[in-house]
């Protein structure tokens, strides 16, 4: 797979607590370069950057990020004002203890009516898959599908464990035609990043691969 295409796939990422301006700047400053899918960052930052690269590259941001409790009125506003502010794409992560309580009901209610407030921009369904069990992995499947979201993603990187290729495997098994799948957390090389492509993810949520290709160190999510 040419080196160019898998930057094409990847959402360049910064979430970490501490991100600076002038961080997120440089994040942008690569994504354009590379022409990357897009660059995911923190809330607060989405209408500065948005301004700053002007169009020349998609603005990704996450809302009831990382643990996903948040009310579905308190998510629905975030991904709203995301929006408004320039956001293209919205990451969301669901709430994790009504899987555990089996409030399938609810959480297709929530993902639903967060994907109206996304108003026709992308909507990522982040199910937390170390947290959950294969057979509730496959029933999110089902869950994102009826949805109408546009993608299910495994991980937020701050669970305890990023994607897992058995994890994509799974998905691309159990998800319908029109949801399609974003690894995130812990790919770490080229070869991570062609081999979840290959196994059917169509986006890659990291930071590293871009490093890889500055010849920086590859650390972090």
């Amino acid at each position: 797979m040419e080196l160019k295409e898998i930057l094409g796939k990847c959402d360049h990422t910064l979430l970490a607590q501490g991100a600076t301006w002038e961080e997120i700047k440089a994040i942008c400053d690569d994504g354009m370069k590379y022409q990357c899918a897009s660059v995911c960052i923190p809330a607060s930052y989405v209408k500065q950057a948005a301004e700053y690269v002007r169009g020349k590259l998609a603005i990704c941001t996450v809302i009831g990020f990382p643990n996903g409790y948040d009310t579905t009125a308190a998510k629905c506003f975030m991904a709203a004002d995301a929006v408004e502010n320039g956001a293209e794409e919205v990451d969301m992560v669901i709430n994790i203890g009504w899987v555990k309580d089996r409030k399938w009901d609810d959480l297709l209610a929530e993902i639903k009516a967060i994907k109206d407030a996304c108003r026709g921009k992308l909507l990522k369904v982040i199910i937390e898959c170390c947290l959950l069990t294969d057979e509730e992995k496959v029933k999110m499947c089902e869950i994102v599908t009826a949805s109408g979201a546009d993608y299910i993603k495994t991980s937020t990187g701050f669970g305890g464990g990023g994607a897992t290729r058995e994890d994509v495997a799974l998905f691309a098994k159990h998800v319908g035609p029109d949801v399609k799948i974003k690894a995130a957390g812990g790919i770490s090389s080229l070869d991570d990043a062609e081999k979840f492509l290959a196994l059917g993810a169509d986006r890659l949520g990291t930071s590293r691969i871009v490093k890889l290709v500055k010849n920086e160190e590859a650390s972090g999510y």
